[in-house]
């Protein structure tokens, strides 16, 4: 075991990241509108208003992004979506950008969770959270202006993971209708150590040593590492995803996760829930942060698979 496997280690690492990532985001928004998250894509307004969601973890304080406009007396269908960070980085409004573009471009009302994250709530307080506040979301539309009933989830990086994992949790518990889950560029194999995991390039962004701090500040313990809801991807979880909801995965030519993406997209077709695995050529973990026009045509794919998966009949699983 290295050192920054350590769980000891791993958790003052991933608390000096956490203030790093708080103050990296107060000087990006101090910096004014047009250089901040806020001022990518000027076309697609920002309408939020606030809220905080009760679990049984904590209070999940959440961001409502409200579509520009509606069917009159029909509700909006609803999206929920988890950030990344490594499950440690609170980092909700690095998601702005793909809120907007999301609420503007499928017509839903996007909520963007505020989750409790490592290492001051491990494993699996997270997914468990993430699906509670999916679970609340479906059954109070009619007070807060949204259609539980067309609901859809999604998250980039760590936020896919959990994604899967409440998708995973509400197959098991036969919780909400979900019409689809959007797993982006997901970490899914916990159990794989990031030390043994191979990118198309010699420096990826996520390199193993972040990889490891990550892990082991979300998962301290190695043999819990192969639950369901930490690594669906890896071969140790048999279980039959028949019925899970519809899936679109999306991986990135050069990301170190991309295996596992690519393990998890081929399991969902094989149970009859993959709608499309979509690979970004010549990208990165985190491509869309800095890339605007792979941004454009990818957030593009997300909007069309939300807005028919919640506008029409299922969408066909290849």
């Amino acid at each position: 075991m290295s050192l920054l496997a350590r769980p000891a280690v791993a958790a003052f690492a991933a608390k000096s990241i956490q203030r790093l990532a708080v103050a990296a985001s107060r000087r990006s928004q101090g910096r004014g509108s047009d250089a901040s998250l806020h001022g990518r894509f000027p076309e697609f307004p920002r309408d939020v208003r606030e809220l905080t969601i009760p679990t049984s973890v904590a209070p999940a304080p959440v961001v409502v992004y409200m579509p520009a406009s509606t069917s009159e007396g029909s509700p909006p269908p609803v999206h929920v979506n988890f950030h990344g960070g490594g499950y440690v980085m609170p980092v909700t409004e690095i998601d702005d950008p793909l809120c907007r573009f999301l609420a503007a471009e499928a017509g839903v009302v996007v909520i963007n969770v505020d989750y409790v994250v490592a290492p001051q709530h491990q494993f699996p307080a997270p997914p468990r959270q993430a699906y509670e506040v999916v679970r609340w979301i479906a059954s109070h539309g009619d007070e807060h202006g949204w259609d539980g009933s067309r609901l859809t989830v999604g998250g980039q990086s760590a936020g896919g993971g959990l994604a899967a994992a409440v998708a995973r949790q509400s197959l098991e518990e036969d919780g909400p209708s979900i019409a689809l889950q959007v797993l982006h560029y997901p970490p899914l194999d916990l159990v794989t150590g990031a030390k043994d995991k191979r990118a198309a390039i010699a420096k990826p962004m996520l390199r193993p040593w972040m990889g490891e701090i990550f892990d082991s500040a979300y998962v301290p313990d190695p043999r819990e590492r192969a639950d369901r809801l930490a690594s669906p991807a890896h071969p140790s979880d048999t279980a039959d995803l028949k019925g899970i909801a519809p899936a679109l995965v999306i991986t990135a030519e050069f990301d170190l996760l991309k295996a596992e993406g690519e393990r998890y997209a081929e399991r969902l077709r094989k149970a009859g829930a993959l709608v499309e695995h979509h690979d970004v050529p010549q990208a990165d973990h985190g491509y869309d942060g800095t890339d605007d026009e792979k941004a454009r045509e990818v957030y593009a794919l997300i909007s069309r698979q939300v807005r028919q998966a919640v506008n029409s009949e299922a969408p066909e699983a290849g």
